[in-house]
């Protein structure tokens, strides 16, 4: 992939070595939802309370997912809720894939599978109906760009070809490198919303011809947020349902987390600073903490 790529934000631009933190969901039943991360996607407990639980790869690394009950929280609906469409776990490689295609089908588990161009993918629903995605990247120098556009597309995945690259290898949980890769959202406007991913936050548009979507990010990846209008008459979850309760980006320092919320701010949205990160709402109410990278570890922010 060669030439300038992507569209920067009109004032501030996230740093490149920007990249996704843990998501924190709300889930109706702690240990059926617990249950269902270790066994399917392979994370293990790294803390746990009652009600809450934080996860990270079994293979070793840093907290990805917590979980925080609410009893009796409603499931998503077929047509989904203004929020979370997906969460994405990134694994390190296309033999890792292939191994959890294996898994899967060993399992019983059924997944949607595509092609992206810059990625291979599967698509899971948790207990409450959360949308997951597990994916593997194709190298960046098998990316194609498009008049500045990275080119994404959904096509049928190669699954033979995939689970060949494990080599018959079997699979044991989540391996080290194993983190999220990015999160992806039902919105109610993409130009409300690129006022504040792209515009306030400072991600780069990098995709925005895609059918109702806008793919944004840092650092030339090809997408750390996607926004998409599928789900538009639908209404914003709330506190009574499963839902994403916040994502987290990390910045290499602080300076850069300063020079966000002052963006954020300027673009006319709300900031609330804490000691350790800082958190703004998109005009959705989707939740993001900003944090550097030398801040205290997510999981154990209160």
């Amino acid at each position: 992939m060669e030439g300038v790529v992507g569209m920067a934000p009109p004032g501030f631009r996230l740093p490149d070595a920007t990249r996704v933190g843990r998501v924190r969901l709300q889930v109706s039943d702690i240990g059926r939802s617990v249950a269902y991360y270790e066994k399917v996607l392979g994370l293990e407990v790294r803390d746990e309370s009652t009600g809450f639980a934080a996860l990270a790869p079994r293979g070793g690394g840093d907290v990805i997912l917590e979980l925080n009950e609410r009893a009796g929280a409603n499931p998503v609906p077929r047509k989904g809720l203004l929020g979370l469409y997906h969460f994405a776990v990134l694994l390190p490689d296309r033999a890792s894939l292939g191994r959890f295609i294996s898994h899967l089908s060993e399992i019983g588990v059924y997944a949607g599978m595509s092609d992206h161009l810059v990625s291979e993918a599967l698509y899971l629903t948790d207990p409450d109906g959360l949308g997951i995605e597990v994916y593997a990247d194709r190298p960046r120098s098998a990316w194609v760009a498009t008049e500045g556009q990275i080119a994404m597309a959904t096509k049928p995945l190669d699954v033979e070809s995939v689970v060949a690259a494990a080599a018959g290898e079997k699979w044991y949980g989540s391996p080290e490198g194993t983190r999220v890769g990015h999160v992806h959202f039902h919105v109610g406007d993409i130009d409300e919303a690129a006022a504040f991913y792209h515009a306030g936050l400072g991600l780069d548009k990098m995709v925005w011809s895609y059918p109702g979507a806008l793919f944004m990010s840092a650092g030339g990846y090809h997408h750390y947020v996607g926004v998409n209008t599928w789900a538009a008459g639908s209404s914003v979850a709330t506190d009574d349902d499963a839902r994403l309760i916040d994502w987290e980006l990390v910045l290499p320092d602080q300076a850069g987390v300063d020079a966000a919320v002052r963006s954020i701010k300027s673009a006319g949205f709300e900031v609330r600073d804490a000691d350790e990160f800082a958190e703004a709402s998109d005009p959705w109410g989707i939740k993001l903490r900003l944090r550097g990278e030398e801040s205290w570890p997510s999981a154990l922010l209160p």
